[in-house]
């Protein structure tokens, strides 16, 4: 296979590679250095022996993110405060013009399943992606990993109640979404502490990630006092040469508050029944590189 050729072949299916590295990891570099670890091994590859690029690139990019995770998993477990997943841009473009799968897509990509997630092990992880993400039939994850179908059935199985019995139900309508979250901008900005209550639900939370490098709660907050109190206080802590845009990541709705033209915060918002349930706020400056040119 000529170079230009084996190029190709990689960057055709370099998405769904990237795809399946951060939802297993959670962030950005850790996916880039696992698919470019894929790309060096796809470039070794006598590729007369690989009947189908898309399940060998992917075989060898979910391994590798296995090996990732477990490397990880100790340095998330010294992590300070809550840990949210990296922001990333999520315009999935003409390539996926389903309406049915792009709401997979995003939902498998959202803050609360890829929290959810980090409580997998990473066998169990890697099952889900594969299965619930991308669809890829239960033979065929059971080649890339090594495992009876039976045990792979039994893996996503588990996985997948796991994650249904610890995430909610919400709104995944994107101009409903953008709506709220506009709405929440303008009462929290505007100090309209009683139009920004009224749009939270009673058993609201607001997980903060500053990773110890920015100022965020070091735990959960939970109650429409303590999280709307914090945000109408938040809201009114000036940031030097402020800019707000209203953008799609992981998913969903999100404002992305710049100073100086730099990223400052990341703020999402879960909505179920025309309420707020959850903000996740993302602070952690190591985790904002991926929007700074947005």
């Amino acid at each position: 296979m000529a170079t230009d050729t084996l190029t190709d072949v990689f960057e055709e299916h370099r998405p769904v590679l990237t795809g399946v590295a951060y939802r297993m990891l959670g962030r950005v570099a850790d996916a880039e250095d696992v698919v470019q670890e894929a790309w060096l091994r796809w470039s070794a590859q006598q590729r007369d022996e690989v009947r189908e690029p898309r399940g060998y690139l992917v075989r060898i990019t979910t391994r590798l993110a296995i090996d990732r995770l477990r490397h990880v998993q100790s340095r998330r477990e010294a992590y300070v405060g809550p840990w949210l997943p990296e922001p990333i841009a999520t315009d999935f473009g003409p390539a996926v013009p389903d309406t049915a799968e792009r709401a997979v897509l995003a939902e498998t990509v959202s803050f609360a399943v890829l929290v959810v997630m980090e409580s997998l092990s990473p066998l169990e992880r890697a099952v889900f992606v594969l299965r619930e993400a991308f669809g890829f039939p239960y033979g065929e994850i059971a080649t890339m990993l090594e495992r009876s179908e039976a045990a792979v059935r039994q893996l996503a199985g588990r996985a997948r109640k796991h994650v249904e019995e610890r995430t909610h139900r919400h709104d995944v309508d994107p101009a409903a979404c953008r709506d709220l979250t506009e709405r929440f901008l303008a009462a929290a900005s505007g100090g309209d502490l009683g139009e920004l209550l009224k749009l939270l639900a009673p058993d609201v939370r607001l997980v903060g990630d500053s990773g110890g490098k920015a100022r965020a709660p070091l735990r959960v907050l939970e109650s429409v006092d303590k999280v709307g109190r914090f945000l109408f206080a938040v809201a009114h802590q000036p940031v030097p040469d402020a800019e707000i845009r209203v953008l799609e990541l992981n998913g969903a709705p999100a404002l992305l508050v710049l100073s100086g033209g730099k990223p400052d915060t990341v703020m999402q918002v879960e909505i179920q029944d025309g309420r707020i349930t959850c903000v996740y706020i993302v602070r952690n400056p190591d985790k904002l590189g991926a929007v700074a040119s947005l």
